[in-house]
C-alpha cells in the first residue's frame, strides 16, 4: 500500500500533512528552514504528488518516507553536541 500526501496546511509553528490512509502528520516548521522563512503564499503554493510534497519557487522537496522515518532537511550539516 502507498500512503500518499492529500493536503497540507500550517499553523505559527508546525505542518499537518493529511495522508491517504488517514493519518495526519505535524512536524515542526524549525525542520524545514525554508518553509520556516516562507511567506504564507509561499507556502500555499505546494505541490502534491503521490510520494511528496514540492515547493517550486522554494526549491523544497519532501517526501511522504521522510515524514514517517522522522526526517527533517537533509540539505544542512547535522552538528552534533560535544
Amino acid at each position: 500500500m502507498s500512503t500518499s500526501p492529500t493536503s497540507v496546511r500550517f499553523d505559527a509553528d508546525s505542518m499537518w500533512v493529511d495522508l491517504s490512509d488517514g493519518r495526519t502528520l505535524g512536524v515542526p516548521l524549525v525542520w524545514f528552514p525554508r518553509l520556516l522563512r516562507a511567506t504564507s503564499s509561499q507556502r500555499a503554493a505546494v505541490e502534491l504528488s503521490p510520494r511528496g510534497l514540492h515547493w517550486p519557487d522554494l526549491d523544497e522537496d519532501i517526501s511522504v518516507a521522510g515524514l514517517l522515518a522522522g526526517r527533517g532537511d537533509q540539505t544542512r550539516p547535522v552538528v552534533l553536541a560535544a
